[in-house]
C-alpha cells in the first residue's frame, strides 16, 4: 500500500524540488524562477513550499505565499494540499496554476474559502521560440532605465488595476508593488515605448529561468488601442527575451480577451495549455 505524506520542504531538498519544477519548465516558470533565486527558505522565498511524498519520494509541490500554486500536482496530491490549506487558513490573494489541478483545488477549498471575487477558469497558456517573421518589432520599444521608474509606474498601476480589478496601491500604499516594478526595471526586464514622456506600450518579463520566461503586464494606453501597437511591441519584447533571457517565451491570457489572443497569435505565439486563476 502506498504511504503518502505532506510537509514543508526544507532547504536541503532544493535539488529534488528543482527537478520537479524543471520537468514542466513553461508551466512552472513563475515558481521555478523564485526558487532558483531564493532557495527554499520561507523568509527568502516569500512563502512555504509544500511537498507531497509517496513512499518517501517527492512527487508534487505546492507554493504557498501571496499565491497558492499547485505544481505537477496529481489528484491525490491536490487533496492533500487542500487539506493543509484548510488547516492553515487562507493567506493568499489568489490561487493560480495549470487549469485542471487548480480547478480541483478550488472545488475542495471553495466551501471554506469562498466566495472568490473572481474565477478565471480558462486562461490559455501560449509560447513561442522565435522572433516573428511577419510582424516587425517596434524599434521604439526598449528597456526602461532605473531613473525612469516614475515614468513607468503610472502605466504599471493602470495595467494592474484594469487587469486585476483592484489598485496595487491599496493597503500599503503601493510599497510592495513599487518594489516589484523597481526589481524588474533593475534586472532589465521592463520594456516600453515612451513617446514624449508618455508610456504608450509596456510589458515585463516577470519570471525567467534558463529554460523559459514569462511575459506579463502587457498594456497599451487606452487612446492608442486598435492601432496594432501591441503586435510590434510584443515582437520587440520577444526579440529581447530570446536574445538575452531564455529559449522559450510564454504568457497566459484570459480566454475572453479575443483581441489579445489574436494579436499574440500574429506575433507567433501558439496555445499549449491553460491556466486558471481564483482571485480573492
Amino acid at each position: 500500500m502506498t504511504q503518502t505524506t505532506t510537509r514543508v520542504l526544507d532547504p536541503g531538498e532544493l535539488g529534488a524540488a528543482l527537478a520537479i519544477l524543471e520537468s514542466e519548465p513553461v508551466a512552472n516558470a513563475f515558481v521555478a524562477s523564485r526558487v532558483q533565486a531564493a532557495g527554499l527558505d520561507p523568509w527568502r522565498l516569500g512563502g512555504e513550499m509544500w511537498g507531497w511524498y509517496a513512499d518517501g519520494r517527492l512527487r508534487s509541490l505546492c507554493y504557498s505565499g501571496a499565491n497558492l500554486v499547485p505544481i505537477c500536482a496529481t489528484p491525490e496530491a491536490v487533496r492533500a494540499f487542500a487539506d493543509r490549506a484548510r488547516r492553515t487558513g487562507r493567506r493568499c490573494s489568489s490561487i493560480v496554476g495549470p487549469a485542471e489541478p487548480t480547478a480541483q483545488l478550488w472545488r475542495l477549498l471553495e466551501p471554506n474559502w469562498g466566495p472568490a471575487r473572481e474565477v478565471r477558469a480558462n486562461q490559455p497558456l501560449m509560447v513561442t521560440e522565435r522572433v516573428p517573421e511577419t510582424v516587425r518589432p517596434d524599434p521604439l520599444v526598449r528597456r526602461i532605465r532605473k531613473e525612469e521608474l516614475e515614468t513607468i509606474m503610472p502605466a504599471c498601476v493602470a495595467m494592474f488595476t484594469e487587469e486585476v480589478g483592484v489598485s496595487p496601491l491599496a493597503g500599503d500604499g503601493g510599497l510592495l508593488y513599487q518594489a516589484r516594478v523597481a526589481e524588474l526595471v533593475g534586472a532589465g526586464r521592463s520594456f516600453a515605448r515612451v513617446d514624449d514622456g508618455k508610456v504608450i506600450f509596456k510589458a515585463e518579463i516577470g519570471a525567467a529561468t534558463s529554460h523559459a520566461c514569462q511575459v506579463q503586464g502587457v498594456w497599451v494606453a487606452p487612446e492608442f488601442r486598435g492601432q496594432g501597437l501591441s503586435e510590434g511591441g510584443m515582437a520587440a519584447v520577444v526579440r529581447y527575451a530570446l536574445a538575452d533571457v531564455a529559449p522559450v517565451v510564454s504568457l497566459y491570457v484570459n480566454d475572453y480577451n479575443i483581441p489579445a489572443r489574436a494579436s499574440y497569435r500574429r506575433v507567433g505565439f501558439r496555445e499549449v495549455g491553460a491556466f486558471m486563476s481564483v482571485l480573492f
